[in-house]
């Protein structure tokens, strides 16, 4: 039976800031070697015995989203864009909509897109021992055997300890205080609870008809009303307004009489703040370090540098999370970790660009990088990728200055159209029609000198809207 994987791709991920913000959240970022979560994600449910993944993600991450599936080698199935964010629940629902039009009894995997799960063999055993009960009708979640009193997750109890292979579940439970987590793991019949679920797309509109049939006709109508757009699903953002946002685990699961777990024994993190990153690449003095970090006599620390030729030396630390990024900086005591959250919070009163958005902006075409400045002037460095085009537009407060550093741009500039190759550069005079492409076949790197009165982004006006490869 082959498995659809539905990844889940939104969220904030604010507890791991400043390398995951709002514009571009944890499950791109690569915590763990160079790919991303995300990338990670899809390659563990790929190969045989798995279809093209279905992606449900909002619309300024859909490109990140193309570009992380290409670089990991991958062909994505159906993209779903949400309008807004809504919550599990009409994500799942929008998933099983969809793949209903072409087998409704299609085994769907509901996966987040952020989880760590190194031992990827060790949980397509797992699956395997699932799909079976999913076929006979069974929504099965898989449990995490459990190594600590973990307050920061969910569990799930089950019917008696030890067992293995497929059982029954007793009840969910909230996220425990300490005292309630000791409890449960002595009592040895209680797994953490992963998120993850294996079921026919039947099985679950079923559940949805029989527990949140008040979903059925926002996400209905926003699926069949949805519009294709350069390769994805646009939902309809009226229809999808009107759906509750609720989780798959409120909404349907904790209701349902119909559902088995399977315990998997492997490692497993959903990796939610830097204390889980620590945990997951400490050596044995209980250091991690990543990028151009050098920690001296220091224990129990995380040191992380984010920028080409940034240093980072931490001396003598215990017990501390240190974090840099060109535009911010993050120091804190480890056990402080999950209140991360009150920092980028904090940030967000204060109006700082830092709280939400990420130094690196991802486009259609590429992405945009600011590296400098100052009182009227900018330097940002440009990727166009191979084949793509930045739409046809002017400036009424600036000009622009652009050195080719790597790749052939090919550049118009009023009816002017040229060829630029490495060490050739340009003038765009204020006011003047510009564009900007790669016809090249490799990625084009340019660099961009803003100088004007004015250089917010919202200083354009576009003449087409190609932001697509040509």
């Amino acid at each position: 039976m082959t498995i659809t994987p539905v990844l889940l791709c939104g969220g904030s991920g604010t507890r791991l800031w400043p390398l995951s913000r709002k514009s571009y959240p944890k499950q791109f970022a690569p915590f763990l070697g160079r790919e991303s979560l995300f990338q990670a994600s899809a390659k563990r449910l790929s190969g045989e015995g798995f279809a093209p993944p279905l992606v449900v993600t909002a619309s300024e991450f859909r490109f990140i989203v193309t570009e992380q599936l290409g670089g990991a080698g991958i062909d994505p199935g159906a993209i779903l864009i949400e309008p807004e964010g809504r919550n599990t629940a009409p994500a799942v629902l929008a998933a099983a909509l969809w793949l209903e039009k072409t087998d409704p009894d299609a085994l769907m995997l509901v996966a987040p897109s952020d989880h760590v799960i190194p031992e990827p063999e060790a949980f397509h055993d797992v699956l395997e021992t699932g799909a079976a009960a999913a076929t006979a009708g069974r929504m099965v979640t898989f449990g995490i055997a459990p190594d600590r009193p973990e307050t920061g997750y969910g569990w799930l109890e089950l019917a008696e300890a030890g067992g293995s292979g497929v059982q029954d579940l007793v009840r969910f439970v909230e996220k425990p205080d300490e005292e309630k987590a000791q409890g449960m793991l002595d009592a040895g019949r209680f797994l953490w609870n992963a998120g993850i679920f294996l079921f026919s797309v039947r099985t679950i509109l079923d559940a949805f008809r029989a527990h949140a049939p008040d979903l059925l006709e926002p996400v209905g109508a926003a699926v069949d009303k949805g519009r294709e757009d350069l390769g994805f699903l646009r939902l309809d953002p009226e229809a999808w307004d009107g759906a509750d946002d609720i989780s798959i685990d409120y909404a349907v699961m904790e209701r349902a009489d119909n559902l088995s777990v399977v315990p998997f024994e492997g490692r497993w993190s959903d990796l939610g703040d830097w204390y889980a990153v620590w945990r997951e690449t400490a050596d044995d003095t209980g250091v991690a370090q990543a990028g151009n970090a050098l920690a001296i006599d220091c224990e129990d620390t995380l040191l992380r540098s984010e920028a080409e030729g940034q240093a980072l030396v931490g001396i003598g630390l215990q017990n501390i999370v240190a974090v840099a990024m060109p535009d911010a900086v993050l120091v804190a005591d480890a056990s402080r970790a999950q209140d991360v959250k009150i920092a980028v919070a904090a940030l967000k009163d204060r109006g700082a660009a830092q709280a939400e958005s990420f130094p690196k902006d991802h486009r259609p075409w590429g992405f945009v990088e600011t590296l400098v400045g100052g009182d009227r002037f900018q330097v940002k460095r440009i990727v166009v990728q191979p084949g793509a085009a930045l739409s046809l537009q002017s400036h009424h407060h600036r000009a622009e200055h652009w050195i080719v550093v790597e790749g052939t741009a090919k550049v118009t500039i009023g009816e002017t159209e040229k060829l630029l190759t490495e060490n050739q550069s340009v003038y765009v005079p204020l006011g003047e029609k510009h564009r900007l492409a790669n016809p090249g076949m490799m990625p084009m790197v340019l660099i961009e000198i803003q100088t004007g009165s004015y250089l917010a982004e919202d200083d354009i006006t576009r003449y087409d809207d190609i932001y697509a490869r040509t």
